[in-house]
């Protein structure tokens, strides 16, 4: 193995470097270094500090050529000027240098022609843990004549205290520099800017090869039918595509070339929130010893409260994908049969599940809806509506038309159904209706992965025009029509009209003259 150098890192000196440590290494570091707590079944816990999520006001793009005419510039991809850059990335090399350093190599994408090797360079052992867990590990040859494509140096410890002279948003920042191949992080502890920005790379790189780059879980069934699921954090993008009865691709991040889909990563990244092995047995059984668990509540004895969003919301274990014992090793499929995008519709409007057209399914693919609940803030009472271009526009470095095009142009080369799946609320809107069943909601998935779904009666919603089916098993179909399950009807009435107000004023950015991609009349009408 190459020997990691102050000049193979780019540091001026270095201190030990814990290059590629086993899981039984790591844990050992993790321990000794009092980097965390181990939870009762000999998982390691920790926090990520006043950071529990990402920060996406923080994240800017080296503003040159020749990326700078790719990227779709403006409140999620902000440019950083080349001198601003310069003087951080200075920083961050003088900040490392000297000091013991955990280095992990990883691949991302299991797709051979098109992956990308990755180097990541952290101050604590955790870290390194958690980007073992995510990406492709690579075997002992392969890490033999391993050479970086893309690096992260990752300084959570280090703020920018110029960033105000910088004309930056704070002292955090998350910088990705294109032509040098290389992003810097600091300032914040959290684990998850390391996967999505390589994520984000991905997004800028495999589009410009005809392939789409998509944030989805995808799975297969026995008879090697594909699907995926697209939805944004907490609409069940994990829970559902880790499936008994079908063997997981991936739940986040996969390509779709030529040859089908196939995974970015080597692991799994799912919320703990009210986690429970009732609901979620294959996730639950996931969390054991090589797994890392954020910012959840435990005893002193190591006891988990899955229940409490004391340090956060978001609570989050990463475990290696062979913890899902139904996986599929390769991390490949074939084109898939179904697409489906979850919305957690916290106005109680969307159908639970429903039929796209081609052209609709463009259409909910641009918007990328979701509802998030009512916040903690008093007075705010109303659920909050949340549109992301193509279920993830935080990551998207081109236009969010880009990826649409290629979704189409693949959906329609094969033959691809389409479908919208809202595991939000039913009967009403957040504090008057509940939430569907999981059990419900896999219902109407089953029902498409098994065909079953194309051989009932449809009927058609009002405001959406959505293909809603009359009757399927396992639903209660007073709920399969949303208006019907409203006790209120004008209340319904009157939150479906807004709703679908808000889909058309949102969509109207993606409309120009003489655009050729202009698809709301698969939208709502008010």
């Amino acid at each position: 193995m190459q020997s990691l150098t102050a000049e193979v890192l780019g540091l001026k000196k270095v201190g030990t470097v814990y290059h590629n440590l086993n899981y039984q290494e790591l844990f050992a570091h993790e321990t000794k270094n009092a980097e965390g707590q181990v939870a009762e079944n000999g998982t390691m816990m920790v926090d990520t500090g006043k950071f529990t999520g990402r920060s996406p006001k923080d994240k800017y793009f080296v503003h040159q050529k020749p990326s700078f005419e790719n990227i779709a510039w403006g409140k999620i991809n902000q440019p950083m000027a080349p001198e601003v850059f310069d003087e951080l990335y200075a920083e961050v090399m003088d900040y490392l240098s000297g000091k013991d350093l955990y280095v992990t190599d990883g691949f991302c994408g299991a797709n051979e022609k098109t992956r990308v090797s990755a180097r990541f360079v952290t101050e604590y052992a955790w870290q390194s843990h958690f980007v073992k867990n995510m990406f492709i590990r690579p075997t002992a040859a392969e890490l033999t004549d391993f050479s970086p494509e893309f690096t992260v140096y990752n300084a959570c410890n280090l703020t920018n205290e110029r960033w105000e002279k910088h004309g930056l948003n704070s002292e955090v920042f998350v910088v990705f520099n294109i032509e040098k191949n290389v992003a810097i992080i600091g300032g914040t502890w959290y684990g998850g800017e390391m996967k999505k920005g390589i994520f984000t790379m991905m997004n800028y790189w495999l589009p410009m090869q005809g392939i789409l780059s998509m944030h989805c879980s995808a799975n297969v069934g026995r008879n090697g039918d594909v699907a995926l699921f697209f939805g944004l954090s907490g609409t069940g993008k994990t829970t559902l595509s880790t499936d008994p009865n079908r063997k997981l691709i991936g739940d986040d991040e996969h390509g779709w070339d030529d040859d089908g889909i196939f995974n970015f990563e080597g692991g799994c990244y799912a919320k703990c929130i009210n986690l429970s092995a009732e609901n979620e047995p294959e996730i639950y059984q996931a969390i054991q010893r090589n797994a890392l668990l954020e910012n959840v509540v435990a005893d002193e004895e190591g006891v988990i409260d899955f229940e409490s969003d004391a340090k956060t919301e978001n609570t989050r274990v990463s475990y290696p994908i062979e913890h899902i014992e139904n996986h599929d090793p390769s991390l490949k499929g074939g084109h898939p049969q179904n697409i489906i995008f979850l919305t957690c519709d916290a106005f109680g409007v969307l159908p639970p599940v429903s039929k796209l057209t081609k052209e609709q399914a463009m259409y909910y693919f641009l918007s990328g809806y979701t509802a998030k609940v009512a916040g903690t803030e008093r007075g705010v009472t109303e659920p909050q509506a949340t549109f992301s271009s193509c279920f993830g526009e935080a990551f998207l470095p081109l236009h969010p038309t880009a990826y649409a095009k290629l979704l189409g142009e693949k959906m329609e080369k094969h033959n691809v159904n389409a479908y919208l799946v809202n595991t939000g609320w039913v009967g009403g809107g957040y504090g008057v209706g509940e939430r569907m069943s999981i059990k419900a909601t896999r219902a109407c998935i089953n029902a498409i992965l098994d065909g079953s779904i194309n051989h009932v009666e449809f009927d058609q919603t009002r405001w959406f025009r959505l293909n809603i089916p009359k009757s399927l098993p396992g639903v209660d179909s007073h709920l399969l029509n949303p208006r019907n399950a409203w006790a209120d009807k004008p209340a319904f009435d009157n939150t479906a009209n807004k709703l679908a107000g808000m889909f058309i004023e949102n969509f109207k950015k993606y409309i120009s003259k003489g655009d050729d991609f202009d698809f709301t009349k698969a939208g709502p009408q008010v």
